[in-house]
């Protein structure tokens, strides 16, 4: 049987590698919205990795964190997406 300990490792590796491809398409989008789906990515990458990294650790604080940055990671995510399309309206 493999160890739970094991697959959590592999899990938050296979997260980092994840959160690099995101960091891509954050940097190089053609476009905005393209820049903003990197990012909301990366901050959705980056809970999972805090969840993880709290079931490895058995710390549970770090899920209370997770909740609260998952929060304000969508919070962010609407006052971007909002304000690329007031700009497109003005723009019209």
């Amino acid at each position: 049987m493999i160890p739970v300990l094991f697959i959590l490792n592999i899990t938050f590796i296979l997260l980092m590698i994840f959160g690099m491809l995101a960091l891509v398409r954050l940097i190089y989008g053609p476009t905005a919205p393209d820049r903003v789906v990197g990012l909301d990515t990366m901050t959705t990458i980056t809970v999972a990795a805090m969840i993880v990294y709290g079931t490895i650790t058995a710390q549970v604080v770090m899920i209370d964190v997770a909740l609260v940055y998952a929060l304000l990671s969508f919070v962010a995510t609407i006052y971007i997406a909002r304000y690329i399309e007031e700009k497109k309206k003005e723009e019209m």
